[in-house]
């Protein structure tokens, strides 16, 4: 069976989709676009929980070589990248479109694997990632309500995420652990996002946003910080207890949960070509857990 252990992956779908709808209220609907300040949040109140659990012997965390700390920063770089342009993208565009372009990004670790590490591709996973490629080029050109910025900030996006598992293959994967690495990117992020936030203009024009002082968007925020947090616990539990294919099998079902809900709490305008885009992603992604799946 493609989906074990029932209750974990569950809880991860849960997290996947309460987390990406609470991000898409505050950026969207609230429309607070100041993201040095709203991911700066979320990273402070995930390390700050990381921190807690570690030092209540929750977790297990051990940062003593300085080495292997500084060896993950490229990694920490790429990961601001990654929620910075993903804000910005989210903000702009429809959960089911940022998640195809985010799909794309199998491309990036496919095309290293193939032609720069000469590793044997099966016909399949090839053709799975072409899916996900051709869904994520023709959705612009059938996007009824294209957003250049919107897609600009999506392919940042998802160069940064295809560069980060890239980087996360060709690492020393006995250096640190998920939660170590995940705690290295916390702190980085926090302390880059901080200093970032003045020079892009965020840490002032915030004080202009119409719902500072708004019950609902401190709600939204206290729920984005604490959903992200379980949802990386969750992902960490998730990946160590069931195979590579399993994960990937959980990992889609949350996005297909996920894209699925959305129209039904988001405004979104799609047409006949913006679907089949969306549905040509799925087919890719679900080619790409079945190869997983069976190692072809």
């Amino acid at each position: 069976m493609y989906l074990k252990r029932p209750a974990g992956g569950l809880a991860f779908c849960l997290f996947y989709l309460a987390s990406c709808f609470t991000n898409k209220y505050v950026l969207s609907v609230l429309k607070f676009t100041y993201p040095t300040l709203f991911q700066g949040w979320q990273t402070l109140v995930g390390g700050l929980l990381l921190h807690v659990s570690w030092k209540l012997g929750w977790v297990e965390i051990n940062l003593c070589s300085r080495s292997e700390i500084l060896s993950w920063l490229p990694a920490s770089v790429l990961f601001v990248g990654i929620i910075y342009a993903g804000s910005r993208a989210l903000s702009r565009l429809p959960i089911p479109v940022f998640l195809t372009v985010h799909n794309a990004a199998e491309v990036i670790t496919c095309g290293f694997q193939k032609f720069v590490q000469k590793e044997q591709t099966s016909h399949l996973k090839v053709c799975s990632v072409l899916f996900l490629l051709v869904a994520a080029v023709c959705l612009p050109l059938c996007d009824t309500e294209f957003d250049p910025n919107g897609y600009l900030w999506a392919v940042i996006h998802l160069i940064c995420v295809g560069a980060y598992k890239v980087f996360h293959k060709l690492w020393k994967p006995s250096s640190l652990s998920d939660l170590e690495q995940q705690y290295v990117n916390y702190v980085f992020s926090v302390v880059l996002l901080a200093s970032a936030s003045h020079p892009a203009g965020d840490l002032f024009s915030a004080l202009d946003f119409p719902f500072l002082y708004f019950y609902r968007f401190h709600s939204s925020c206290c729920a984005s910080g604490l959903l992200g947090f379980f949802l990386m616990l969750h992902t960490v539990k998730l990946k160590s207890s069931t195979t590579s294919g399993q994960y990937a099998a959980w990992s889609f079902l949350a996005k297909v949960i996920t894209a699925s809900l959305s129209p039904f709490f988001f405004v979104m305008t799609a047409n006949v070509l913006t679907i089949s885009c969306l549905v040509i992603s799925g087919v890719g992604e679900a080619l790409l857990v079945y190869t997983e799946r069976t190692g072809t």
